[in-house]
C-alpha cells in the first residue's frame, strides 16, 4: 500500500493516492484521493486559483466525472475526488460494498482527504486556500451532515441532487423509521427487493455521459449495489437528522432537475429528469441544512445534473459558475485570510 500520487485510470492528467484507514473484519480499509491540476495559466488568473475542492461521489458510484474537474480547474481550482472506503478505487475483495452502519464512519475518510489537500480538520490553523466540498446524492448527504458536525470549516457546499429525504417523504419515513431500526438490529446484512432496474444507467448511456471502459463495470454496477438494512438506517437517521433543522455555517448551492419520473419502467422522460430522486422532496429538505442556502432548478437535469444532456448540462454550469464567482464563495475570504485574491 502507497501513500503516493500515481497514475489514475482515467489517464492523464488525474492522478491517485491511496489513504489507509486501518482494518475491519473484512481486511485492510482504504479511501483513495484522485486530483487534477489546474494549469499554470489558470493558476495565475483564474477566479478561484486560491480555492481547492473536494468531491465525494453517491451511492453504487465513484469519480469518473472527466468534465466537471476540467470545469473546476478552468476556474483556477486544485480538484480533488473521494472515492470512499469499499467505493470504486478503494473497493477491496471480500468488502461489502458501500456499506456502513453510521454515515459518520466517513469522517475519517474526509479527514484523511482533506489533511492530504492541505486542510487537516483536528487544527484551527489559518489557511491561505479556500475549501469547496461538492457532493453528489448520497454523498451530498454525507458532507452535509459532516458540515453541520464541523460548522464553517468549508468555505461552501455544493449539492448536486443530494439524497436529504427518503423518496417516500417525511411522514411515511418517520411511519417506516421503527421498522427499519428493528430490521437493521436483527438481520443488518439481510437483503432488500431490487429497486434500481438499471433505467438511470441507460439514461446516463443515451446521453453520453458514461466513461467507457476507463471504469470497471463492478466499480458501478448496471443495476446499482445490492442495499441492507444496517445501511438503510444509516442513511435514514442522516435524513432525520436534516429534517430536524442543521447548520453548515457556509454558502450552500443546491442543484436540482426541475422534475421527477418513476424509476419502475422506461419512458423518454428518464433522459430529461431525475429517476432516482423525488426532487420536491429534496427541494423542500434543502431548506434545512443551513442559513444560506440557494436553490437551483435545471429543467431537463438527470439525477447527476452534470451528466445530463444538452441544454441541461451547460445550465448546470452556467448556473454553478454564477454562483461561485459572482455570489457567495467569490466574496468570502478562507479563515485566516482578510479578503481573497482579486
Amino acid at each position: 500500500m502507497t501513500a503516493e500520487w500515481r497514475p489514475d485510470v482515467l489517464g492523464p492528467p488525474f492522478a491517485q493516492r491511496t489513504l489507509p484507514l486501518g482494518t475491519d473484519a473484512d481486511g485492510g480499509v482504504v479511501a483513495t484521493l484522485v486530483r487534477r491540476e489546474p494549469s499554470v495559466w489558470a493558476t495565475l488568473v483564474g477566479p478561484l486559483r486560491d480555492v481547492d475542492v473536494l468531491y465525494v461521489h453517491g451511492w453504487s458510484d465513484c469519480f469518473f466525472q472527466v468534465e466537471l474537474a476540467r470545469f473546476w480547474c478552468d476556474l483556477g481550482a486544485r480538484f480533488h475526488a473521494l472515492d470512499l472506503r469499499a467505493y470504486g478505487r478503494s473497493l477491496r475483495e471480500g468488502q461489502i460494498p458501500g456499506y456502513v452502519t453510521d454515515l459518520s464512519v466517513y469522517d475519517e475518510d474526509i479527514a484523511a482527504a482533506l489533511t492530504a489537500i492541505g486542510h487537516d480538520p483536528a487544527t484551527d490553523a489559518p489557511r491561505r486556500r479556500r475549501l469547496v466540498l461538492l457532493g453528489h446524492s448520497t454523498g451530498g448527504l454525507t458532507l452535509t451532515l459532516w458540515a453541520a458536525r464541523h460548522p464553517g470549516f468549508a468555505d461552501a457546499l455544493v449539492l448536486n441532487s443530494p439524497w436529504l429525504e427518503l423518496q417516500t417523504g417525511p411522514f411515511a419515513r418517520q411511519a417506516l423509521l421503527p421498522l427499519i431500526e428493528a430490521r437493521a438490529r436483527w438481520d443488518p446484512l439481510g437483503a432488500h427487493p431490487e429497486v434500481d432496474l438499471g433505467f438511470y444507467t441507460r439514461a446516463q448511456r443515451e446521453t453520453g455521459a458514461l466513461p467507457g471502459e476507463a471504469i470497471p463495470a463492478a466499480w458501478r454496477p448496471e443495476r446499482g449495489f445490492p442495499t441492507h438494512p444496517g445501511w438503510l438506517r444509516a442513511v435514514v437517521r442522516g435524513h432525520a437528522t436534516v429534517a430536524a433543522g442543521i447548520e453548515t455555517g457556509c454558502p450552500t448551492l443546491v442543484l436540482l432537475s426541475a422534475r421527477s419520473s418513476s424509476p419502475l419502467s422506461w419512458s423518454e422522460q428518464a433522459l430529461t429528469s431525475d429517476s432516482v430522486l423525488v426532487v420536491d422532496e429534496i427541494a423542500r429538505a434543502a431548506t434545512r441544512v443551513g442559513s444560506d442556502v440557494t436553490l437551483r432548478r435545471v429543467d431537463g437535469a438527470l439525477h447527476d445534473v452534470f451528466l445530463s444532456a444538452e441544454p441541461a448540462r451547460t445550465e448546470a454550469y452556467r448556473s454553478l459558475r454564477e454562483w461561485l464567482v459572482d455570489g457567495a464563495v467569490r466574496r468570502r475570504a478562507p479563515r485566516g485570510m482578510l479578503a481573497p485574491p482579486h
